[in-house]
């Protein structure tokens, strides 16, 4: 059976949030000469973080795959598929903000990254335990999720903020 799971909601709305807070006043402050320059650009820009954020993990009996979208490709972002025989172990490190990063090390000792910020995790990971074997304690979001429901509620508040100083 073939499952798919998205980058989690939490994960785009705040990125795309963020862009928004970010760069929604520029149109604004653009001098006339450049107001259709930056008209382009921040729509131009929306384009480009939503497809970014378009990223997706597929399995199925025989394999997992990651697949980026054109964009994220054309930045240097690979797709990539393994078997699950061929996944010998799940690889921990730490991160420098005191989480965790897995990877999938394959019996020819290539690296892939585990997506943590996909939707339905728990039952991602079940499938990666069923499908390998393979002990999954510890493998978790990579930050909590609070973490981008309170940035994407910031970067909307800030979006308001900026909507009413325009306004008035």
């Amino acid at each position: 059976m073939i499952e798919k799971f998205k980058t989690l909601f939490f994960v785009k709305s705040s990125l795309i949030s963020l862009y928004l807070a970010l760069t929604i006043p520029i149109p604004f402050i653009s001098s006339e000469d450049l107001k259709i320059l930056s008209i382009y650009s921040f729509v131009l820009g929306l384009l480009l973080i939503i497809n970014i954020t378009d990223d997706y993990v597929k399995t199925c009996d025989n394999k997992i795959s990651y697949k980026t979208s054109f964009i994220s490709k054309f930045l240097g972002k690979k797709n990539w598929e393994i078997s699950w025989k061929d996944i010998k172990l799940i690889k921990s490190l730490p991160t420098s903000q005191g989480s965790k990063v897995h990877y999938f090390i394959s019996n020819k000792n290539e690296s892939f990254l585990v997506p943590q910020r996909v939707e339905n995790f728990e039952r991602f990971i079940s499938i990666v335990e069923d499908k390998t074997n393979l002990n999954i304690d510890g493998l978790s979001y990579i930050s909590p999720l609070w973490t981008y429901k309170l940035l994407t509620y910031l970067s909307l508040f800030m979006i308001i903020g900026e909507i009413i100083a325009f306004t008035i």
